[in-house]
């Protein structure tokens, strides 16, 4: 039983000690509803603490001692009435959690597509967005099993203001932690088999009210009268009915929501407790260079190149001469890879002729931006009509870890052969990133190429050994990597001299000498 809260009077029938009698009107108010669009956060930054900055837009490179993909997410539910402060609280668990990988999914954004006859009650605050059914469950438990399970999902936007879902859906990729809140977190079976830790965030109806007033007054535009109306026909029954009872699932209740500060720590300790301890893929040194490595011969010609390219001295017109170079020979050496089946042409002495031809549907280029873009014209020149992805990786400064922040693919790339360039592959963080978004969609992996003109020996290591079945192709390996993560003895930083610009401090980017 909640225990009421004395608070300031309204006048007339719209106030609150009318409301807790239920004698308001339950006619609905006419003003429009005003919410904007759905929650989820999926765009960075999610959270800037003292700390570190927490994104939301990328997807973790880490790997467990097998070389496969981390174990499933940890997913945290939190349920709670409306404006009990669930967001509040989720965003106290990830600054304390301390953790770069968290993504905050909002139930407000699976709500269904409502039919003309449901968009016209909606209008007039007769459509009950407070009911299990209002919620599109199927869809919602769908995109949750995939995002546990570390795979890219799509997650729908949700337009309050015409009650319908935007054309364009915000794509996510998984984390470590993911926390799902919303009213109805608790109400579906399945849902519940997902959550690794069910929170219930408890606070007083009255408070909840009050918070609910200035929110939907201040930022929606909505008067008194019509808010209470509202909480009265739908908010207050929906919560005593389908949400309340889902405390008795919860595996803690806390009170007065984000001020609850010991009930915050024991849940970020039992996270903590849970998570794996990773990291990025370790250099092995001193291990033999994996079989799936192909160096291009380093024959006198190859050699001068490198030593032109390589000498600090080099104008910057012919070091885009001579990298354009050996961009052209890497290709040809990365294409006599590809699987080949034997054809029969005529030929026109007509005379049959046994050849090869691909044997597969067609091959795409992604480059990682920026630098992998100056392979670009290598490969157009040797594939005709070849289609083109790009990728942009970019570290975040407080964690050292890479982060996606652009992603263009062609259309239906999981059947292609992908040749993946990037110039340079110091540590290899970047292309662990980059091959994992094409892993999340559906390119396999024995179908990756990764292409470059010089490596360290960490880098090969490290990607060789998150994904053994990519093919790892360069014109040269270097040995070292020095602190500040320049391979040694290197090319320099390889995006300033091909454009002849300074680099900018926040790229992340094997080009830039700072592939980590």
């Amino acid at each position: 039983i909640e225990q009421k809260k004395a608070l300031p009077k309204l006048c007339g029938e719209d106030s609150l000690d009318g409301l807790m009698r239920d004698r308001c009107p339950l006619t609905p108010s006419q003003s429009p509803r005003k919410r904007t669009t759905s929650q989820s956060k999926t765009e960075p930054p999610l959270l800037r603490t003292n700390k570190r900055t927490i994104y939301t837009a990328g997807r973790p490179p880490w790997y467990n001692v097998t070389g496969t993909t981390f174990k499933e997410a940890f997913v945290i539910g939190l349920c709670g009435g409306s404006a009990s402060g669930k967001t509040t609280v989720a965003n106290k668990i990830i600054e304390a959690l301390d953790v770069p990988w968290v993504v905050l999914l909002s139930m407000d954004s699976f709500y269904k597509v409502l039919s003309k006859e449901e968009q016209e009650l909606a209008a007039r605050n007769e459509y009950n967005f407070d009911h299990p059914d209002a919620f599109d469950f199927e869809l919602l438990v769908t995109v949750l099993r995939k995002l546990k399970k570390g795979k890219s999902i799509k997650v729908p936007v949700y337009d309050f203001t015409s009650h319908s879902r935007r054309k364009e859906w915000k794509t996510v990729y998984g984390a470590n932690v993911v926390i799902f809140e919303g009213i109805l977190a608790f109400a579906n079976k399945e849902l519940l088999k997902l959550l690794d830790m069910k929170v219930f965030v408890d606070t007083d109806s009255d408070i909840r009210l009050v918070r609910r007033l200035k929110r939907d007054i201040t930022n929606r535009g909505r008067d008194i009268a019509g808010v209470i109306k509202q909480y009265n026909k739908f908010v207050k029954p929906a919560f005593e009915q389908y949400i309340e009872p889902t405390v008795q699932v919860a595996d803690i209740v806390v009170p007065r929501g984000g001020e609850n500060f010991v009930a915050l720590d024991l849940i970020v300790q039992h996270v903590h407790s849970q998570l794996e301890k990773v990291s990025l893929a370790s250099a092995h040194q001193g291990q033999p260079l994996p079989k799936t490595l192909s160096v291009m011969e380093s024959t006198p010609q190859v050699r001068g190149m490198h030593t032109i390219i390589r000498n600090k001295e080099t104008s910057r017109d012919e070091f885009i001469f001579y990298s354009k170079r050996l961009m052209r020979l890497l290709i040809e050496h990365a294409l006599s890879f590809l699987p080949l089946k034997p054809v029969s042409v005529e030929t026109p002495q007509e005379t049959v002729y046994e050849g090869k031809r691909l044997s597969g549907k067609r091959i795409t280029g992604v480059s990682i931006l920026r630098a992998g873009e100056t392979m670009e014209q290598a490969l157009m020149a040797v594939c005709k009509d070849i289609r083109l992805g790009k990728i942009l990786i970019q570290t975040n400064h407080d964690t050292g870890e890479p982060e996606l922040h652009y992603l263009r693919l062609p259309k239906d790339i999981s059947e292609d052969y992908v040749i993946l360039m990037d110039s340079t592959v110091s540590t290899g963080a970047a292309a662990l990133m980059a091959v994992r978004v094409l892993l999340d969609h559906d390119v396999q992996e024995d179908k990756i190429f990764l292409l470059s003109l010089l490596m360290a020996e960490m880098g090969v290591h490290s990607v060789a050994y998150a994904f053994p079945k990519v093919r790892i192709i360069t014109t040269a390996v270097d040995k070292k990597v020095n602190d500040e993560f320049h391979i040694i003895p290197g090319i320099g930083n390889f995006g300033d001299r091909y454009f002849g610009t300074d680099a900018p401090s926040d790229w992340y980017e094997s080009d830039e000498g700072m592939d980590y």
